[in-house]
């Protein structure tokens, strides 16, 4: 895959994040958030299944057959990491509002280059840090955060925030070894899915009539978010290393807001569209080599995160 189709990967599937905040918001009021979660990610893993017999079993051979183990783990540690995170920020949004959970999910952000520096040693490129704050100053304009109340809840997003961290990076590190996009994610989603009905079985009731009620808000977080934009995400990340990937995807903040003012007629302040600026501005500076992306219309719109630092170099040195 190329640069550029990995970049429009990127924003296509944070768009679908952002815009899926509602549907997880509005889609818990007559069910439990775990419910919503196992059938969420099942409806997704149906609808990526299908495409993975089409695309990918023949593939399997050739791509596991080196080091099957490895998959397995990976898969399985990308799985967890989905499930901890979409299930306290599920969760999270019982107990706090959309605007402190918005804004502090984006805290994977930050977390993405502190994870990789203190368990990987290795050193992250100087320009993703002043990023990582103008994003955090972004998000704190963009969810009206300084109106809200910090509450319990918001303890629970945080810890999904560092969640979502190792799900990016666990990502990022299997898309370099296996090329089974389509694989991983039925894999997650089924996981997900599992461990969530396991959870809901025992604290909430799977009552058929009340999950047919939220069925729109369902379909929508199920078979595109759910489904086709964690796809996307790896997609994204076989060219994107995690650090500025994790800023690229804190762009849903923006989708979201667009989203509700949209959906829901919610009023866009001074200050929102401050924020939105701030995140976007960090995907739009054009201050980068001309030979770094293969699409000039790319390279123009997205150039900030096109140094060798940030995208993977699709030529190989012996």
């Amino acid at each position: 895959m190329s640069k550029s189709l990995s970049l429009i990967s990127a924003l296509l599937c944070t768009f679908i994040w952002g815009t899926t905040f509602i549907a997880q918001d509005t889609g818990m009021d007559d069910i439990g958030p775990f419910t919503f979660n196992a059938v969420r990610f099942f409806v997704g893993f149906l609808a990526i299944i299908p495409l993975v017999f089409l695309f990918e079993v023949k593939k399997f051979k050739s791509e596991l057959k080196i080091d099957f183990k490895t998959f397995v783990v990976l898969s399985f540690l990308i799985g967890l990491s989905l499930f901890f995170g979409s299930a306290l920020q599920q969760v999270a949004l019982l107990y706090t509002d959309v605007a402190n959970a918005a804004f502090f999910t984006i805290f994977y952000v930050p977390m993405v280059p502190i994870i990789i520096f203190i368990f990987k040693r290795k050193s992250i490129h100087w320009s993703v840090w002043p990023s990582v704050v103008l994003c955090l100053i972004g998000g704190y304009l963009l969810t009206n955060f300084y109106d809200a109340t910090v509450r319990l809840g918001d303890g629970l997003v945080i810890l999904g925030a560092l969640f979502w961290s190792t799900h990016i990076i666990f990502t990022g590190i299997i898309v370099t070894k296996y090329n089974l996009p389509l694989t991983l994610g039925a894999l997650q989603t089924l996981i997900v899915a599992f461990l969530s009905f396991l959870i809901g079985l025992i604290y909430e009731e799977f009552i058929f009539d009340n999950i047919l009620k939220e069925i729109d808000s369902i379909l929508y977080a199920g078979i595109l978010s759910g489904g086709f934009a964690f796809v996307l995400q790896i997609y994204a990340q076989k060219n994107i290393t995690p650090a500025p990937a994790a800023i690229i995807f804190s762009l849903e903040g923006v989708f979201a807001t667009i989203a509700a003012w949209f959906l829901l007629d919610q009023i866009l302040g001074l200050n929102n569209l401050l924020g939105c600026f701030f995140i976007a501005n960090l995907c739009t500076k054009k201050h980068y080599p001309s030979t770094c992306c293969d699409n000039f219309f790319i390279r123009r719109c997205f150039c900030h995160f096109c140094s060798m630092d940030f995208i993977k170099p699709s030529i190989k040195f012996k």
